[in-house]
């Protein structure tokens, strides 16, 4: 067991840093069997689990804890022997790491970012500040956003002082809203009874599923995994759902920041899930 990597991990919970190990590469451990292919729904805030109670350490920084008991368990214990490197998921504590990638990025962050904790990585350097916002990759030339939902690889205390997140930084990922990609969905035939009466019906339906997502202040994969769940359990089997009630739910999933991939891995669960 690479015990310099797990006691860096319980040392890090210790102080109520969510961690998780690492495989050679600097990447997570692939999904187990149970959640090969996201078949289990996805767990998509640790905070919020959703559907998934896998206890290993498959769903990157969603898998990160503080908990010693699970760090230390069966289920994690054999990963530690093949572990390259421990990762924290910074907004599970309340962090922002600004990734500076290169030279030329570490240059541009000393003109135009206050100083705060830095940590040396192989290319350029972490810098550290308390708050937490969304996670943007390429916001420009080397330079990443790692907060909420994702992982960062742990490279020690790093120097300096930890100052609060800049309005400079959280400044780097507003841009223009993209246009809404246009997708092509499988919807079910149908050929059950149909119990919607009226159009109305389903209609209130979609609207009521849109309404959930777009009002979904967190956990925003979750909700729009069991939002679609929800619509295909009431209205999937009838044949009366079509591809452009389904459209507009992935409209608004997307409006809130979810990838078509996601979208549809998560309408292809929810069928799976039911037997559809």
């Amino acid at each position: 067991m690479n015990t310099h990597h797990l006691t860096a991990a319980l040392d890090l919970a210790d102080r109520r840093v969510p961690v998780l190990p690492l495989r050679a590469g600097k990447v997570p451990f692939g999904n187990c069997p149970a959640c090969k292919d996201n078949a289990c729904g996805g767990r998509p805030n640790m905070k919020t689990p959703g559907p998934c109670d896998c206890p290993q350490p498959c769903h990157a920084w969603a898998a990160a804890t503080t908990d010693p008991a699970t760090i230390t368990g069966p289920a994690w214990a054999p990963l530690w022997k093949q572990a390259g490197a421990v990762a924290y998921h910074p907004g599970g504590t309340g962090l922002t790491v600004v990734d500076l990638d290169h030279a030329a990025a570490v240059a541009w962050a000393r003109r135009e970012l206050p100083a705060t904790r830095t940590v040396s990585t192989t290319r350029g350097e972490h810098w550290i500040y308390r708050g937490a916002m969304p996670s943007v990759n390429a916001v420009r030339d080397g330079v990443d956003i790692k907060s909420t939902m994702v992982y960062a690889r742990w490279l020690g205390p790093g120097t300096g002082t930890m100052t609060t997140l800049p309005e400079t930084v959280r400044a780097l990922i507003v841009k223009e809203p993209s246009p809404v990609r246009p997708l092509t969905v499988a919807v079910p035939t149908g050929g059950g009874e149909c119990r919607h009466r009226t159009p109305a019906y389903l209609e209130r339906g979609i609207a009521m599923a849109e309404q959930r997502i777009t009002e979904a202040a967190s956990a925003v994969h979750a909700t729009v995994y069991r939002t679609f769940l929800a619509v295909l359990s009431a209205h999937g089997r009838c044949g009366c759902l079509t591809d452009a009630h389904a459209a507009r739910l992935f409209a608004a999933a997307q409006t809130k920041g979810e990838t078509a991939r996601h979208c549809t891995d998560a309408w292809s669960n929810a069928r799976t899930a039911l037997g559809m």
